[in-house]
């Protein structure tokens, strides 16, 4: 089992921050991969990426990944948040498996995030060894909590919620746990 972790809007002085744990349920993880970078290639983006992307790519976007087999956990929080209490506290609620293979992070995280995410693991006695910041553009599977990131945060601030609801329905087949 491979774990993705993503944020979105913890930068934000309102409205909400989402913690979003995706974890892929798939014996078969470079098959997923491979959808993903087959699905951005179809759409003619290179890699995607929530903020970054149009609302009509992101669509179309949604349309194909949302089919595609992982489960998420979402923790969402309102803002003004301490991003690192906030981690603290709800990590230990969204990592309850065992069998990870791997936990990848998005983006370069200060050592103070790294440290707390690991004593999180070492309390639930999971190897840190495990656990690995890259670069969204380098792994799908964090593109794919960037985008559930995306989507989960857009639908809880409430604004522009016909462009979210659709979407938000598709992903709720796939959302094992929701903490608010």
């Amino acid at each position: 089992m491979y774990i993705f972790i993503d944020e979105s809007g913890i930068h934000k002085d309102r409205d909400h921050s989402t913690f979003v744990l995706v974890y892929v349920e798939v014996v078969d993880y470079p098959k997923l991969s491979e959808a993903i970078i087959s699905v951005e290639a179809s759409l003619d983006i290179k890699n995607f990426h929530w903020a970054e992307t149009p609302w009509p790519a992101r669509q179309r976007f949604l349309d194909r990944v949302l089919k595609l087999d992982f489960k998420v956990k979402i923790a969402v929080v309102n803002n003004p948040i301490n991003s690192s209490k906030e981690m603290e506290r709800l990590l230990p609620h969204l990592i309850i498996e065992r069998g990870i293979s791997k936990i990848f992070i998005d983006g370069k995280k200060p050592r103070w995030y790294e440290h707390k995410i690991k004593k999180i693991l070492r309390d639930k006695m999971i190897t840190v060894k495990k656990l690995k910041t890259v670069d969204d553009r380098t792994e799908p599977g964090v593109r794919l909590a960037d985008m559930v990131a995306g989507l989960a945060r857009g639908y809880f601030d409430g604004r522009n919620n016909d462009r979210f609801e659709k979407y938000y329905k598709l992903l709720e087949d796939k959302i094992v746990i929701i903490l608010k």
